[in-house]
């Protein structure tokens, strides 16, 4: 061996012929079966193999790599793994110049069935599995760091590496049985899966993820999915971290073609595009080498590849295909025996709305602040707003609207910090808010006010605020505040009384729990924190004493748990803003009631009214009025100067808005719940309406001449109220009478005017000529309450 390596060396140019004819003479004794010489004419080629660095070596791999596919070819294991071990020292001679005409195809092909061995022999399966598994590193080695060989990188060639190192990642059964010094299939394949995913390109990204995929669902490891999230760890801890994108795609597009399959596989997906966007969101910072992301507090990889609204969108669109699915499937389940099944299928629904909703609030909160601002705005436009036609979502055809849908914007407002709650609460984001506050679920509005909470508290005051209570030393809580600037100013002036009029309607919700009054307590809290200035200090009081005066005069018939709780709220909010703005006159005034109450009607007090089982009143005692907090005193006490202390004897009136034209409204569960519900003597017929609506009526509702006494009163309140009432509170007003009064003619035209469209035909006369019309059963207007 010594004598022919130094001939080698000497002449390079005999290397092709010395290799052909040490081919020549294995290939021979392969066919005969004569081993001993096959192996002494491996280590031969071998050790020229690696003496030999000269131009004319090429010839002579030609040589030796005939002979390895000779070896693999054979079905002797052992003559596999020479093979094998040949290729793999071969793969790591680092050649001067590429190779333009060699291929790789057969060793791929090769080395990947070894991968799938199924030797009836475990040890023997064992050592061809790790002798496929180090080919395909060898071939990855020699190949990915050579532009001539990016062919490698191809769909053919993808699709036998990547599943063939999976399958051994997978059947890691039992790590012990492997004695110290023998290889484990499983860590050399997960070895060799992250150094190809280390050298992928940005290009090449699609090719190497898309295998993956398809390797989880023929092999249905999507459920359970503890090998997909492992799988998915593994590429995002490998791949550069300018790349992430490419995978948080492919997942997305994958997840698009399993809408169909069964909740469970669904819900795997979801929390494998979880675990990336978690992976992703912090820069693949900690096994991946890439540290310079970790200066960076937002990376923003994450956000180059495919928009953020589309990520939304998509995940909006599944969560609402998933509410879909579970309400159909409870409609069958109530027209059929198969209570269990059904019940089943409906929890797995869940399972994959939570998932989404939980990846929609981490992905969301590892967003920059303008776009997490955009974000919400995105997802409350998926959220119907009543009063709108049909009250439909963007997303489908469909004119119903999932449920959860308000929990999607909460985690994402988690650590929001803006600087103008005008950005933060901007009016497409604000008004759908506000009408998911005003639905009978009590659930969804305490969704709302936590939203709120995240949004409006930007010195995170709310966990010391925490449980609605009589605090004694509000000083000591160590509130963070800062002074209100003008641009929160503005918004108050603006958008306030529209936050009043939600606060005032939610406390007299009859469904209200403890937890909303704690919230309700914490949401006036924060507004006097973040954004109370002198003028808006005096509208709370004047919210807290209207809310008071609504339960002692109690038009509605509220329970007397909620009269008691809206007192409660009342006493624990006036005595922390007595504090707050450091008045001792107002303090007095505030502890003084407190006190009595304490004595009296301790039920009007948070720390009694909700202790379990509190003894409730019959009635409350109007006339007791030291029991109550009275405008005039708190006028006396905040009569020096800043506050506008004439504007409390103006009652509190909330804005009249088209939402409370709507006679009741219903939860979102209520309103995707809703089947076919037609109540014939509740709707009234088209024709006597119109045969009512005639020029006497209208004269009638018109003319008010026979009540003048009650015009001279009513004249005489305007006059007053034009006089005293803030300018918002009268231009709401005249607002919303105008909104009405169009309504109210839009409709009449509507009846009068034109005759309703009938799918028989409508005769019509035009240029002197009868044409009949024919309007399609879809395109008519249907009552909506008989609607679907």
């Amino acid at each position: 061996m010594e004598k022919l390596t130094f001939y080698a060396v000497s002449a390079p140019e005999k290397l092709d012929r010395i290799g052909a004819y040490l081919a020549e003479r294995l290939s021979r004794d392969v066919v005969r079966h004569r081993y001993g010489n096959v192996v002494i004419a491996m280590e031969a080629l071998d050790q020229l193999l690696m003496a030999c660095h000269s131009q004319s070596i090429k010839p002579f791999v030609e040589s030796f790599l005939h002979m390895v596919a000779k070896l693999l070819e054979s079905r002797e294991p052992d003559l596999q793994v020479l093979g094998t071990n040949s290729f793999v020292k071969f793969a790591n001679i680092e050649e001067d110049t590429p190779s333009y005409h060699r291929r790789y195809d057969f060793f791929v092909s090769q080395f990947s069935a070894m991968c799938h061995s199924t030797h009836e022999d475990p040890e023997t399966r064992t050592r061809i599995r790790v002798a496929g598994i180090k080919g395909l590193q060898g071939v990855v080695r020699k190949t990915v760091n050579d532009e001539l060989q990016a062919i490698i990188w191809e769909p053919q060639h993808m699709d036998k590496l990547i599943p063939s190192m999976l399958f051994n990642m997978q059947d890691s059964e039992d790590l012990d049985r492997y004695r110290d010094g023998e290889e484990n299939p499983a860590a050399l394949a997960e070895s060799c899966f992250r150094e190809l995913l280390g050298r992928a390109a940005y290009g090449n990204m699609n090719n190497a993820v898309r295998p993956v995929l398809v390797h989880l669902d023929n092999h249905n490891l999507w459920d359970p999915n503890e090998f997909a999230v492992s799988c998915f760890r593994i590429i995002m801890y490998s791949i550069q971290a300018q790349h992430s994108h490419h995978v948080i795609q492919q997942v997305l597009n994958h997840l698009d073609t399993h809408k169909r399959t069964t909740p469970r596989v669904r819900a795997g997906i979801v929390q494998v595009l979880l675990e990336t966007v978690a992976i992703a969101a912090k820069g693949s910072v900690g096994e991946s080498d890439f540290t310079f992301e970790s200066e960076i507090k937002t990376p923003p990889n994450l956000w180059l590849g495919p928009t953020v609204l589309e990520v939304f969108n998509t995940l909006l669109k599944h969560l609402r295909m998933s509410v879909d699915f579970e309400l159909g499937e409870s409609s069958r389940r109530n027209s059929s025996t198969s209570v269990s099944s059904g019940r089943g299928k409906e929890s797995e629904e869940r399972i994959v709305q939570n998932a989404i909703i939980q990846t929609i609030g981490f992905f969301g909160g590892n967003l920059p602040d303008y776009q997490r601002a955009e974000v919400m705005m995105f997802i409350m436009g998926k959220v119907p707003v009543y009063g709108t036609p049909c009250h439909t979502l963007d997303t489908g055809s469909s004119g119903e609207s999932p449920h959860p849908n308000p929990l999607n914007s909460k985690p994402v407002t988690s650590g929001f910090k803006s600087k103008s709650m005008a950005a933060a609460l901007p009016p497409p984001f604000l008004d759908p808010l506000f009408s998911i506050s005003l639905m009978e679920d009590s659930e969804l509005r305490q969704l709302v006010l936590e939203i709120l909470h995240n949004i409006i508290d930007r010195h995170d005051n709310r966990a010391k605020l925490r449980g609605i209570r009589i605090i004694p030393n509000v000083a000591a809580l160590k509130i963070k505040r800062e002074k209100i600037s003008k641009q929160d100013v503005a918004f108050m002036k603006k958008h306030g009384q529209q936050l009043y009029r939600h606060i005032y309607l939610g406390c007299k919700e009859e469904d209200n729990v403890h937890k909303n009054f704690e919230l309700l307590f914490t949401t006036l809290a924060v507004l006097t924190i973040e954004l109370a200035n002198e003028e808006v200090v005096i509208d709370l009081i004047r919210l807290a004493v209207a809310l008071q005066d609504m339960v002692l005069a109690n038009e509605e018939n509220m329970p007397m748990f909620i009269r008691c709780g809206i007192m409660a709220l009342v006493a624990a909010y006036l005595n922390f803003l007595s504090q707050m703005i450091a008045n001792p006159p107002f303090c007095q005034h505030v502890s003084k009631v407190i006190e009595l109450r304490n004595m009296d009607a301790p039920y009007l007090l948070p720390e009694h009214i909700f202790r379990d089982k509190c003894p409730l009143p019959d009635s409350l005692d109007k006339e007791d009025r030291l029991l109550y907090f009275q405008t005039s005193n708190m006028a006396e006490c905040l009569a020096g100067p800043g506050y506008n202390a004439e504007r409390l004897s103006i009652p509190y009136v909330p804005q009249v808005t088209d939402e409370d034209r709507l006679t009741r409204r219903k939860s979102f569960v209520d309103t995707v719940s809703l089947q076919i519900d037609i109540m014939a003597n509740s709707l009234p017929d088209k024709s006597q309406l119109a045969e009512e609506i005639t020029f006497e009526t209208l004269k009638k509702a018109i003319d008010t001449t026979g009540l003048e006494e009650q015009e001279r009163e009513k004249r005489r309140l305007v006059i007053e109220k034009f006089q005293k009432a803030p300018f918002e509170e009268i231009a709401a007003h005249c607002e919303s009478k105008a909104n009405m009064l169009h309504d109210r003619l839009a409709q009449i035209f509507e009846l009068t005017i034109r005759p309703p469209p009938s799918p028989s035909g409508v005769v019509s006369i035009s240029a002197g000529h009868t044409q009949h019309q024919s309007v399609p059963v879809y395109e008519m207007k249907f009552p909506d309450l008989c609607v679907y």
